[in-house]
Parts: structure tokens; C-alpha cells; sequence
């Protein structure tokens, strides 16, 4: 019998760090996400975070005072104007995003060099193809925080995808378990779940398979979620004309697990391959444990073995180091970052063929979005 591969395996899970660290970046918003996440991550990856704003000055106070940030502005007006930020980092609702971005690339044109926005770019294809339009006119690089795909076992997986060790993708599946924490901002969002979570796996599929060529979906509200909404349990199949299917349940209920009985709350995926198998887990409903997202899998090439790499990496908050430095290699480099404005276009226009097959019950395709 073969050996088997090492078991660290040297498989790319790790983002790729700018030369220069020292990137003046300011900071929009200091909710959850920026405080807990963004800041804690560029703090171990020696990022340079100079200035942050909050709708709450309060709270922008609080959270500098925590990350040792040097400016704090009265309004997030005033961080655009500020002008030793080259760097905007964007951390607010996704329908208050496109005319921050706006007014940012308006003040900012000739001085800022990258935004870092946050997923969705927009709610709508329209809006994120206006986005993407005027940064690229300013000639600042725009990047997008999906942080799901620097979760270490999705960007591994994407190293073994495309090593071959899989051959040819027969069939991917995500099965999530797991209650998101609604923010109060998507009760005035025109969808919940699949702008707000079901966007992290479609934009994996897109990651590891490519955009789909038709999708099939099912929709219903989430019980628990007392205001109302259309899209909350989800549920779609994506076809490729390649022949590869990927899958999702997405279930935002996953039972009465905060009414009392006991949960089961996991997020489990699974790649098959006319060569190989993988599978693994998402560590993420654990948090704030940190809980290391799981990769394992077996190929023809090794008979008899299944190869498990480990690391000591989870994705919140150790992903939002790859989000930032993907942007700052685009802009040292002068290219399109890895998950770069046009990029979004398309997993913005798959969200919207999935809302739209789910609630008008027909088969879509990504390309009736597109425009």
C-alpha cells in the first residue's frame, strides 16, 4: 500500500499578506462585526486601523478605546473627509452601503486608494454594477468582505478542487443547522435570510464550482423571526451544464432549540467527485468558542486513507485577516482583488435568482439578473 500524503498536507487555507502593512485604513461603522471581527483580526495580522466613525459617536469611542484606534470622528461624514485615510473599511447595513460608497468615492476620488465593502456590495444587481462603475472611474480598488471564503476548510477545499484530487464534481452540498442573529436592521430589508445568510453558501458554491447555470428553490418564514419576512428556512438546488449539482439547506429554525428543547446546531458540507470525496465541517455556531472549521477527505490517487489536515485558524474572527489583505495585495499589485466589486455582480445576481425562484416558483437562471 502507498504512503499516505502528509498530513499538514501544505494546502492553501491561508491568505496571502500585503507587503505593506502600514495601510492607513479608516474604519465605517464599529458594530459587532467591526469590533469583534474586523478589528480583532488586523490587530494579530499588524494591520494599521488610523480612524473610525459610527452612526453612535458613543460607541466609535468605545470601540477605539478597545483597539487603541487614534481618531474618532463625530460622524462617519467626517472619517471620509479625513485625509490620512487610504483605506475605507465599511462596516453598516447593507441598504445604508451604496450611498456611503458613493459619497465616499465622491470626496475621496485622487486620495483613497481601496474600499472594503461588506457582503452584499447591494441588494440589488443594478446598485452593485453602479458600485463597481464609479470605483473603477475613480481608480480606487474595491474589494468585498465574503469572509466565508477565507473559513479555512472552504478555502482548503478550494486547494484540493482545484489539485484535481477530487476529479470531476458530481455533486456539493451545505447542511446548515444553525440561528443566525438577526440584526434589527434586516426587518426592513426586502429579504432576510438569503441576502443576509444564505449568500455566504452561494457564493461558496460560486468559489469552489463557479456561477451555476439554472437554480431551483423553496422558501418558508422562519418561526421564530416575529417580523414579518418571505424568506427565512431556504432551500435551492443550483444546476451547472457541466453536470455538477450543488445543494443547500439552509435552516435558520433547526427546531425549538431556544424554546427549550435540546438543539442540534452544526453546519456540515460535503464535495463528491468522480475521483475522490470530501467532506467537513463549519465551526462557526460555536462562536465565541473558537471552534476550527474540519476538512477531511479520500482520492483514488491514495487507496485506503482519508487525508485530515488540522489547523488552529476559525473563521470569526480569523478570516476577516484575508477579507482586508486581499484588498491590500490588489492595491500594492494594481489588480482585481481576489474577491473584487465585479465579482459580487454575480453572486448578488445569484441571490436574486434564488429569492426569485423560491418565491415565484419557477426555475431561474443567474443570467435573466445579470442584465
Amino acid at each position: 500500500m502507498s504512503q499516505p500524503l502528509s498530513p499538514e498536507l501544505a494546502l492553501n487555507y491561508l491568505p496571502r499578506l500585503p507587503r505593506r502593512k502600514d495601510w492607513r485604513i479608516g474604519c465605517a461603522g464599529a458594530g459587532f462585526i467591526m469590533a469583534d471581527c474586523h478589528l480583532v483580526a488586523y490587530c494579530q495580522a499588524g494591520f494599521n486601523p488610523v480612524a473610525i466613525a459610527s452612526r453612535k459617536p458613543e460607541t466609535a469611542r468605545a470601540v477605539a478605546a478597545r483597539h487603541a484606534i487614534p481618531t474618532v470622528h463625530p460622524a462617519i461624514d467626517a472619517l471620509l473627509t479625513d485625509p490620512q485615510v487610504e483605506i475605507l473599511d465599511v462596516a453598516v447595513p447593507p441598504d445604508a452601503q451604496p450611498d456611503l460608497i458613493r459619497k465616499a468615492v465622491q470626496i475621496g476620488k485622487g486620495r483613497l486608494r481601496g474600499i472594503l465593502a461588506q457582503k452584499p456590495l447591494a441588494l440589488s444587481v443594478r446598485d452593485a454594477k453602479d458600485l463597481v462603475a464609479r470605483c473603477a472611474e475613480a481608480g480606487i480598488t474595491l474589494g468585498v468582505n465574503h469572509n466565508m471564503r477565507f473559513d479555512q476548510s472552504v478555502r482548503a477545499a478550494k486547494d484540493v478542487i482545484g489539485r484535481g484530487w477530487l476529479g470531476e464534481v458530481v455533486l456539493a452540498t451545505i447542511d446548515m443547522r444553525a440561528i443566525p442573529h438577526w440584526m434589527p436592521w434586516a426587518e426592513g430589508l426586502p429579504s432576510l435570510s438569503t441576502f443576509v445568510m444564505s449568500i455566504h453558501h452561494l457564493d461558496t458554491f460560486r468559489y469552489w464550482l463557479g456561477t451555476p447555470d439554472r437554480v431551483l428553490a423553496s422558501t418558508r418564514p422562519d418561526p421564530r423571526t416575529k417580523f414579518p419576512h418571505r424568506d427565512g428556512v431556504n432551500l435551492y438546488i443550483l444546476e451547472y451544464d457541466s453536470g455538477a449539482r450543488a445543494s443547500s439547506w439552509d435552516d435558520v429554525w433547526t427546531g425549538p432549540a431556544r424554546e427549550g428543547a435540546e438543539g442540534d446546531l452544526r453546519i456540515n458540507w460535503r464535495v463528491e467527485g468522480t475521483d475522490g470525496l470530501m467532506q467537513g465541517t463549519i465551526g462557526w455556531p460555536k462562536y465565541p468558542a473558537r471552534e476550527p472549521s474540519t476538512l477531511e477527505f479520500s482520492t483514488r490517487r491514495q487507496p485506503g486513507y482519508w487525508l485530515r489536515p488540522r489547523w488552529k485558524e476559525v473563521w470569526f474572527p480569523d478570516a476577516f485577516v484575508g477579507t482586508m489583505a486581499q484588498l491590500l495585495v490588489a492595491v500594492e499589485d494594481g489588480s482585481e482583488p481576489e474577491i473584487g466589486g465585479r465579482d459580487n455582480v454575480e453572486t448578488i445576481a445569484l441571490c436574486e435568482a434564488v429569492f426569485a425562484a423560491a418565491t415565484q416558483h419557477r426555475v431561474t437562471t443567474v443570467k435573466e439578473f445579470l442584465g
